[in-house]
């Protein structure tokens, strides 16, 4: 029975999990009934933190254009480019153990792609939610709905990962933001074109 999560709330993850070594992350969403001319597409990345809360590299943004950590501990499962169907629209997967020691946090993030040109944002988007997945037992272990009203955002920061006292836990943020994917992407210490 998977616990499920409200907006600022946190939960062990490897404490209560002992043995847990491969996790992963499904993220997923319904787009309502707009008519903007253009097919939705959101795209769920990774954002692998050090202790300043930044990437210490481009190479630990892991996201449709770079699927995999040079170290394999995140991986992209693929670009879902309309979200159609049921249940995890795109997956992410992580190696616990191979995660690098500087490696404090690693943020789940969805954005709108060319949410400006297409005149799109999240208060299009429903049903929105993350859910952490033993991958060793199928074990839905985390759930979190995002329940919020985003009405301007183009991206999201669902939740994310942390380390304290050698463990690592999940933090459900649900966090909106204008600007998009480099909003993000500024935020995180990535420069973009």
């Amino acid at each position: 029975m998977p616990i499920n999560l409200t907006k600022g709330q946190k939960v062990d993850l490897t404490k209560k999990n002992p043995g847990l070594k491969k996790i992963m992350v499904g993220l997923g969403w319904d787009v309502n009934q707009y008519d903007t001319g253009y097919d939705f597409d959101l795209d769920a990345a990774a954002f692998m933190l050090d202790a300043s809360g930044k990437c210490p590299t481009e190479k630990e943004f892991v996201f449709y254009g770079n699927l995999t950590h040079v170290s394999e501990s995140v991986k992209h499962m693929g670009d879902n480019l309309t979200g159609a169907g049921e249940g995890d629209d795109e997956q992410i997967e992580v190696d616990i153990p191979s995660i690098p020691a500087n490696i404090e946090r690693i943020a789940f993030t969805v954005t709108i792609y060319d949410a400006d040109v297409r005149h799109q944002n999240f208060g299009q988007v429903s049903n929105a939610f993350i859910r952490i997945v033993d991958e060793s037992t199928g074990a839905e272990l985390i759930r979190y709905d995002l329940a919020e009203d985003f009405s301007i955002e183009t991206a999201i920061v669902v939740g994310e990962l942390y380390k304290h006292n050698g463990e690592w836990k999940f933090n459900a943020i649900g966090s909106g933001f204008q600007g998009g994917l480099a909003a993000l992407c500024g935020n995180y210490g990535i420069s973009v074109a």
